[in-house]
């Protein structure tokens, strides 16, 4: 979570010598060893602009001791050209690199001589001074450098369609309406209200099952469009982003909001950003790269299912797109919105913090809602199924009502091996990676290593019988149909996922994220394995489990309508506990209680320190803040480079910028003297 009362902590560094020399320019500004802001002079800028000659370039270099803006000289013929956000080339070290001008200045405080820039490479003013505040702040906040931020903020250029004249004005607010949404909601409508009269409410929302979460959504933005400004909506994926941009489509048309996400191509991409840009669309909806739209007047940012791994940014410096959001919250004063059918530690934290409100529906209304939720063991299947008897009458219960669906936590087919006799996990002889079997009548396969392991025998008893204590999707759609040879058994998994089933009766085996949505809701579900799903060694497994089953708790029919859960699982568990009660407000309270107790995020600022042994090594005994907590080192698997190691660094949430000011430091010293790097991660989102 953002720090609300902390401001961006800088770098100060010396560059290196040579630095200037070799790009003919010298320090930034705020670098010179000595003497104060130099005037514009005759022959000190001749041939440069008559006014404000200077102009300050963040250049596109990843290099920690090089991460702060420097000074160059616009020359006379570019004036026109340089504008605060457009792409330029400089030389830089005896080379030619890219660049951004933050600002144009009519002084320096660099007392040498001062390079030219090159080539102006677009005027357009891509980088808006909101965008280059926040990509500081992020990689401030990430103990990582502008240049990384900033390409994860700004899309390529594109030049024919940066050339193409956009078409259409800049569209007129929409009308407020009559909320159906969210005056279901205790202090909803004052919400709603708030972002229409130009306010800054900042919320945590629980919604509660049966209407589709993009009509709050659509609602909330608007709210926010009737009042002039726009908005930014962040959601994990694709087929969630399609389902929002139909919402607002057939709301109020296509003119007001455009979709930023991986699946564009250059030229798209860019186009869509450029319509934001230049005013012609005031919403950008979309996946990680929306939350730094250049959105005019920003009024909300929101963020639907912030638990979802996808929100994780797996380029450095790996910033979570919730923060980023918060971080731009804090920068504009714009109203916040996090929601999710689970809520993280995360979230609860801003809510504890007094920060955001929570908006939850009343207790009778959000049990209506939900399913009934019931708990199964397993270990009672039926011969021709692999379901307990629970979960197969409430399958067999819901398929004369609608289709049904049944979560399983792995694909393929035979997804874990065990030997039949000692129970023991089947091991490759190669690299002792895990067997599994991906096909009917083929051979065991290492997951690792992809190996034939045929034959095979335990190298504990000696059995030479393979048993599968995890199945797949494809083994339990093969189950299912033999268990209801009448019914129609489909299969939705990652890269074939399955959007939407209608209302007639069918089983639907899905992966988690993977669970299509039914016409009407599911009349019955199924969750399978949960205890693979609780077996991950990780800080997150359980609430990563309690969102993955909410998720599809939430497309069943409400218990008013019939709906009903069976969870195969042990019920003593205290996350399928929370499971049954549907209470997300309540486990993320305890979560973060927990967290609090143990000294890990959000609750406090952690780092993880990855690299070779040695370099790792000798930062164990570095100048950490104050009550620090430094574990470590730990051994890692060795890579071409040779062993490798982690250190784990972890302060109270109130030395967070003393930590990540400490963290940069340390890149830019490794930097500065060339050594090997180590790859550096703030409040990662794994940490297992």
């Amino acid at each position: 979570m953002t720090d609300p009362d902390a401001e961006p902590t800088q770098l100060a560094l010396v560059p290196s010598a040579d630095v200037g020399d070799a790009g003919g320019q010298g320090p930034p500004a705020g670098g010179a060893a000595d003497g104060g802001p130099a005037s514009a002079s005759a022959d000190r800028f001749a041939g440069a602009a008559q006014r404000l000659p200077v102009a300050r370039v963040a250049i596109e270099v990843s290099l920690a001791h090089l991460d702060r803006p420097f000074d160059y000289l616009v020359p006379e013929a570019m004036d026109d050209q340089v504008v605060a956000g457009c792409r330029v080339m400089v030389r830089f070290g005896g080379a030619s690199v890219s660049g951004f001008v933050l600002e144009r200045s009519d002084t320096t405080e660099h007392t040498g001589r001062l390079g030219r820039i090159s080539r102006v490479v677009s005027s357009e003013p891509v980088l808006r001074p909101d965008v280059a505040r926040a990509c500081r702040a992020v990689a401030d906040r990430y103990a990582g450098t502008f240049a990384d931020v900033v390409r994860l903020a700004v899309p390529p250029r594109h030049a024919r369609t940066e050339k193409r004249p956009l078409e259409g004005e800049e569209p007129l607010p929409v009308p407020a309406e009559r909320s159906t949404v969210w005056a279901a909601y205790d202090g909803g409508t004052d919400v709603l209200d708030a972002l229409a009269t130009g306010g800054s409410p900042r919320a945590v929302w629980s919604p509660r099952p049966g209407a589709a979460p993009e009509a709050g959504l659509v609602e909330a933005v608007a709210a926010v469009l009737s009042g002039g400004r726009g908005a930014i909506v962040c959601l994990p994926d694709v087929a969630d982003v399609e389902r929002l941009d139909a919402a607002m489509t057939a709301a109020w048309g296509s003119d007001h909001h455009v979709t930023l996400t991986a699946d564009l191509g250059p030229a798209a991409r860019y186009a869509a950003f450029l319509r934001v840009l230049r005013g012609r669309a005031r919403v950008v909806i979309g996946t990680r790269a929306a939350a730094f739209a250049p959105v005019a007047d920003l009024g909300l940012v929101a963020i639907w299912d912030d638990g979802d791994d996808l929100f994780a940014e797996p380029r450095a410096p790996y910033p979570h797109t919730r923060e980023v959001l918060l971080t731009r919250a804090w920068d504009s004063g714009c109203g916040v919105l996090v929601a999710g059918w689970a809520r993280t530690p995360e979230a609860q934290q801003l809510v504890e913090s007094g920060w955001c409100s929570s908006i939850e529906a009343p207790s009778a209304q959000r049990r209506a809602a939900w399913p009934r939720i019931e708990t199964d063991e397993p270990g009672r299947a039926l011969s021709t199924a692999r379901l307990p008897a629970a979960a197969f009458r409430a399958v067999r219960a819901g398929l004369e009502a609608g289709p049904v669906l049944v979560q399983v936590p792995r694909t393929g087919y035979r997804a874990s091996l065990a030997c039949q006799e000692c129970r023991r996990p089947a091991r490759c002889v190669r690299c002792t990676g895990p067997l599994r079997q991906d096909d009917p009548g083929a051979p065991p396969r290492c997951g690792w290593c992809g190996g034939e392991a045929e034959p095979w025998s335990c190298p504990h008893c000696g059995g030479t019988r393979l048993r599968a204590p995890l199945l797949g999707d494809r083994r339990t759609v093969e189950e299912l149909g033999r268990a209801f040879p009448q019914v129609r058994v489909r299969s939705s998994v990652g890269g074939s996922a399955v959007r939407d089933v209608d209302a007639e009766p069918a089983i639907v085996v899905a992966t988690p994220g993977a669970e299509p949505r039914a016409s009407g809701g599911y009349a019955a579900a199924v969750l399978l394995d949960t205890w693979a799903t609780l077996s991950r060694p990780d800080l997150r497994t359980d609430e990563e489990a309690l969102r993955r089953w909410l998720n599809a708790a939430a497309l069943v029919r409400g218990s008013a309508d019939g709906g009903r859960l069976v969870v195969v699982g042990d019920p003593g568990v205290p996350v399928v506990q929370a499971l049954v009660r549907t209470d997300p407000v309540g486990f993320a309270a305890r979560e973060l209680g927990e967290r609090r107790a143990a000294r890990l995020p959000p609750a406090a600022r952690l780092a993880t320190l990855e690299g070779p042994e040695d370099a790792v090594t000798d930062l164990v005994g570095h100048g950490w803040p104050e009550h620090a907590q430094v574990l470590g080192p730990i051994e890692l698997d060795a890579d071409d480079d040779g062993p490798r190691a982690r250190l784990v660094v972890a302060v109270p949430r109130s030395g967070g910028r003393v930590l990540t000011a400490a963290l940069r430091h340390v890149q830019a010293d490794r930097s500065l003297r060339k050594r090997r790097p180590v790859r550096v991660q703030v409040d990662p989102y794994a940490l297992g």
